[in-house]
């Protein structure tokens, strides 16, 4: 699984996660959803034994919450060193663990949520943050225990529902605090949450950034045909309200179909903009940044032509990322464009829905995309056809797309 969005429900056939946050989110609650979905608790508290860090157990019950039955983990803590520590400290002990290389690459994404979010409220440099909320094992086991979770159940991708959050004021380390806390609010910016009239805290820093480090968009639901579903309960059995995030986990599309997309109106998917003027490197040079930032992971990276400072011709390099891949892939440009520096924005985008499927063309398979609008053929399966057989490229395409209209006029599909 990764944090970079496609659509919601991702390619057809991925494997797919959506979170409903619907009385908040907590560590604990994410872990459990995923345990009481089929994860293996006994196999992920064996990866978890890779942190290095000694005297602490996992509880793993069934309860109830408004009368829904659940799963509550609990993190036993029985000895060892469990002293605060400092931003640094934390991800060193993560980075020298023996955890699965998926594994620790989110656990560290969230564990810098945690950490920026608390090094901006505290006005201080993000090493010299002292974490209370990572200071304590269970959190760290809920943190990689979720990220060993996804990885077990084979999650290509993470979606979240509007996130609940309470009322009033809460009890912190720091005295009494606006409930959300501050630190959800800063991990949470630019997702969607909404307010439950509940003077408790329903949702904590900890649950806030792993869904900020997993999630490819907010919104409803994403189409998928749902293959099982769990839920995770949180501590209190609050009235009226089931303390529980809810967990649905299926194949992506609709079921009859391969349809996948995101064509409702209202909030898109989440993305990131990277961009940066380069007036100084090669179209060869930039090419390659291109295609370099594509097997990095970028969702889309593209140039464009224009005329700098002094009338020099530039390009503008435009990157659409996930933004919990948005530093990584800043990397990556720095590197290969050589620029002094890049900008970046949030957007929203709203991809088409389409079916995929495949055609026959002289033998040879060629794969097509079908909105309802138009059929996409994809350029290198006709090439690859045109290359074999000695016909030319625009006849390859023409028949691939003629007999994808004539088999979805005869299953009733509109592909105008």
């Amino acid at each position: 699984m990764t944090a970079t969005g496609q659509v919601p429900g991702g390619q057809a056939g991925s494997r797919v996660a959506w979170f409903n946050c619907f009385a908040g989110v907590a560590g604990d609650m994410l872990l459990g959803s995923l345990i009481d979905a089929g994860a293996d608790a006994a196999e992920i508290a064996g990866a978890l034994r890779g942190l290095g860090v000694e005297g602490w157990n996992f509880d793993v019950r069934r309860v109830q919450r408004a009368g829904i039955r659940a799963t509550k983990v609990d993190v036993a803590v029985c000895g060892g060193d469990h002293s605060e520590r400092r931003y640094g400290d934390v991800v060193s002990l993560v980075a020298e663990s023996s955890l699965s290389d998926a594994v620790k690459t989110r656990t560290l994404r969230c564990l810098r949520e945690i950490g920026e979010a608390e090094a901006a409220l505290h006005d201080t440099a993000l090493d010299d943050v002292i974490l209370h909320e990572l200071s304590a094992i269970d959190t760290l086991v809920d943190i990689a225990g979720t990220m060993a979770a996804l990885d077990q159940l084979r999650i290509d991708e993470v979606f979240v529902s509007p996130v609940a959050v309470g009322c009033g004021t809460i009890p912190m380390a720091h005295g009494q605090l606006p409930n959300p806390a501050p630190a959800v609010t800063v991990i949470l910016e630019g997702a969607p949450v909404f307010g439950r009239p509940v003077t408790a805290e329903l949702a904590t820093p900890t649950g806030a950034a792993i869904l900020r480090t997993i999630a490819s968009g907010f919104g409803e639901m994403p189409a998928m045909i749902v293959e099982r579903s769990g839920f995770g309960a949180g501590s209190r059995d609050t009235d009226g309200l089931a303390n529980v995030v809810q967990v649905v986990i299926g194949e992506a599309g609709v079921a009859g179909s391969r349809a996948i997309g995101w064509d409702w109106p209202g909030r898109g998917q989440h993305a990131m903009m990277l961009e940066t003027n380069v007036d100084d490197a090669t179209g060869e040079v930039m090419a390659y940044a291109v295609s370099r930032l594509l097997e990095a992971g970028a969702q889309d990276a593209w140039l464009g032509s224009v005329v700098g400072k002094k009338g020099r011709p530039a390009f503008v390099l435009h990157v659409l990322c996930d933004p919990a891949d948005a530093e990584r892939l800043s990397s990556v440009i720095r590197v290969e464009t050589g620029t002094l520096g890049l900008r970046g924005f949030s957007v929203e985008k709203w991809p088409s829905r389409r079916d995929e499927e495949s055609v026959d063309v002289e033998g040879i398979a060629v794969r097509v995309k079908a909105t309802g609008y138009r059929v996409k053929v994809e350029q290198a399966d006709a090439a690859g056809v045109a290359g074999a057989t000695g016909m030319s490229l625009r006849d390859v395409i023409s028949r691939a797309e003629r007999q994808a209209a004539d088999r979805d006029h005869q299953s009733g599909k509109d592909s105008r």
